[in-house]
């Protein structure tokens, strides 16, 4: 007589390669369903899950695209434009379906990016399956593998074109470098850093007319 292998929450994540909160959330949309144990906890049919799983491999990846440039002449020069064009054309060649353009001029510094903060509403909300950028600083200037983490704990992978670096990162780094360098003056100093804080600026100003 066969007898189903039910699962527990840790193991269906680890099968379906996404977090508890995940299996809870699929449950609640009516992807999963469970049954309580007397002490009530949650089995989960194993057939069930593979089923799932199988349907999500063969499914066809949704797929956002993340385009970044920082305020300034990277953004006049259509550098955001050209990123977009890359990426959506780089969309058809891997047959993904484009479910979300995310595009934004901010600091890769910036740690409450709209766009970025778009990707990770889409990730919890089980819109998208892939986020594609041309490359790592696209995404974040530092702990892009924290953000790479964060969205693969919703089952959601970062995949990178490792396209060429623009003309003017450096540009861009030392203008991020410098707005570095102001916060922390700000912190240390306080008001007493407000001089010191307009000479960064100034020195901003001389790496942008100097481009």
């Amino acid at each position: 007589m066969n007898h189903e292998v039910m699962l527990s929450t840790g193991q269906v994540a680890e099968r379906l390669g996404i977090t508890a909160r995940t299996v809870y959330r699929w449950e609640k949309a009516g992807r999963l369903h469970p049954v309580r144990l007397p002490t009530g906890q949650r089995r989960f049919s194993a057939s069930e899950v593979d089923e799932l799983l199988h349907v999500r491999s063969r499914a066809v990846p949704r797929c956002a695209i993340y385009a970044r440039v920082s305020r300034g002449k990277q953004a006049e020069a259509g550098n955001l434009d050209r990123q977009r064009e890359r990426l959506v054309a780089a969309v058809a060649e891997r047959r993904y379906k484009l479910v979300a353009t995310v595009t934004e001029r901010a600091s890769g510094l910036n740690e409450k990016r709209k766009g970025l903060r778009r990707l990770f509403h889409l990730a919890a909300a089980d819109e998208i399956d892939v986020v594609l950028v041309e490359f790592k600083d696209r995404l974040a200037r530092f702990g892009f593998a924290y953000v790479v983490e964060a969205l693969a704990a919703h089952g959601v992978r970062v995949e990178v074109l490792d396209g060429p670096v623009a003309t003017d990162a450096t540009q861009e780094l030392v203008q991020d470098m410098l707005a570095v360098v102001a916060v922390f003056a700000a912190r240390l100093f306080g008001r007493r850093s407000q001089q010191f804080r307009h000479k960064v600026r100034e020195a901003a100003k001389e790496v942008k007319s100097g481009a």
